[in-house]
């Protein structure tokens, strides 16, 4: 008999033997009799493994650059190392230089360059030669402090690179000789030092550039017209 109280399926008492009646169907299969015609449960799936952990790389670090090297400049007054238009350094420029020269040993640099500059004065030519002839005598005199030879270099600008104004030192009834103070902050060399470690500018005479114009030492401030009788103005021959 069936599950459902029907006579579907008979299992003869001991007997292995299973009867069907006329109205059975598969529907009507059961476990004993039809095993291969019973829906077997399915089994229910294990449960998926939890995914691995997520092994997180930091990114590397870029690569920092090498550091590059750092320029520093400092300012010279060409009346402190030199004469009016001349080109041989005087004690008090030597001793400049000297305690210059006392820092640059004391550092790790590349390249020094000496620039001279001269004021408006005088030819453009003549102006040139006298900046490229201070700035030599510079390079000269620090080579012989033992400073390696390939790494200075001597320029000259001549009167291309002016700190004043063309309106400046115009004031009526000036003298030649006021003229030539109040011009005297052009009258200069720059010494540029490029290197991985700064130079202490304690320890060297001049002012450091900060991207104005260079500082010179003991700049003049007369720049009124002196009180005598104007002289006649005449344009002076020679480079300042």
């Amino acid at each position: 008999m069936d599950a459902a109280g029907g006579n579907a399926v008979v299992k003869s008492l001991g007997y292995d033997v299973c009867v069907r009646t006329s109205d059975w169907t598969p529907a009507r299969a059961n476990v004993e009799c039809d095993p291969d015609l019973v829906p077997k449960p399915v089994a229910k799936a294990p449960p998926a493994p939890p995914p691995p952990p997520k092994i997180v790389v930091p990114p590397k670090a870029a690569a920092q650059p090498p550091a590059k090297p750092v320029p520093q400049r400092f300012t010279l007054s060409a009346d402190a190392l030199f004469d009016f238009d001349k080109a041989i350094l005087k004690p008090e420029g030597r001793r400049k230089l000297d305690e210059l020269a006392d820092a640059l040993r004391g550092a790790t640099h590349d390249t020094i360059v000496a620039t001279g500059h001269t004021d408006r004065a005088g030819s453009v030519s003549y102006n040139q030669r006298l900046s490229e002839r201070r700035a030599q005598a510079v390079k000269d005199y620090l080579l012989t402090k033992g400073l390696d030879v390939n790494k200075i270099t001597a320029v000259g600008k001549g009167k291309s690179q002016l700190t004043l104004k063309s309106t400046d030192c115009r004031a009526p009834g000036m003298t030649r000789a006021a003229v030539i103070a109040c011009l005297q902050p052009d009258r200069r060399v720059e010494i540029e030092v490029t290197g991985t470690k700064i130079v202490d500018p304690n320890a060297a005479p001049a002012t450091r550039s900060q991207g104005t114009a260079p500082k010179p030492e003991a700049a003049p401030t007369a720049k009124a017209p002196a009180k005598s009788a104007p002289k006649a103005k005449a344009k002076p021959r020679i480079g300042l």
